[in-house]
């Protein structure tokens, strides 16, 4: 069996079930799962990680059938490590919105998305209607928007992100590699993170 499911096309449904409540880590695992600057030891996966361009135009160039497929936008409380990168308070609330971005019916990467909810009043206000259409064209036409540095690290089955990401793999390897990085518009800001599943690795 290939790893990966079959991309469903997107329904006319807007909204999914809210995110699932995470189990608790205890501090020393927190500790140990921070997010870092340096990609050391990702040996294909470097490429992916720490390329500073818009993801969604590289995506586009190696594959003309790419396309993105929501699978979720709801309001939830952002996951224990993006509420500090977002300045956030632990009961604040966000725009959740996941998506995974196909090689036609291919899943490559699973992106997960933390937009404050004060920021979505402000000049994020477009990105609550994006539907299908990505949100890396939005976000790298803005010359205002600033980027801050990339984080990554490898996630494991104790981080939502790896679980939500592993549900649209047959067979999920024990660890998947991510990165994310928040973005700046008048001084609100977002956070988006991108999990790379195994098909990514098989593009130009």
């Amino acid at each position: 069996m290939p790893p990966y499911f079959r991309c469903i096309p997107p329904t006319s449904q807007t909204h999914a079930k809210p995110t699932e409540k995470t189990p608790a880590l205890s501090m020393s695992e927190r500790m140990n799962t921070a997010w870092l600057t340096t990609a050391l030891a990702s040996g294909p996966w470097q490429t992916w990680l720490t390329d500073h361009g818009s993801l969604t135009r590289r995506l586009q160039a190696a594959c003309p059938a790419f396309r993105v497929q929501r699978t979720q936008q709801t309001h939830a409380r952002p996951h224990y490590d993006e509420i500090a990168a977002l300045g956030l308070h632990a009961r604040q609330r966000a725009l959740i919105r996941e998506v995974l971005l196909c090689c036609g019916a291919t899943p490559l990467v699973f992106a997960h998305t933390a937009i404050p909810l004060h920021a979505l009043i402000g000049p994020w206000a477009g990105l609550a209607h994006l539907g299908n259409r990505p949100l890396g064209a939005a976000l790298f036409a803005n010359p205002r928007i600033a980027r801050h540095p990339l984080e990554c690290r490898r996630l494991d089955a104790r981080h939502p992100l790896y679980r939500h990401a592993a549900r649209h793999l047959n067979a999920p390897p024990a660890r998947l590699w991510a990165r994310r990085s928040r973005f700046t518009l008048h001084g609100y800001s977002i956070l988006v993170t991108e999990v790379f599943l195994p098909a990514i690795l098989n593009l130009p």
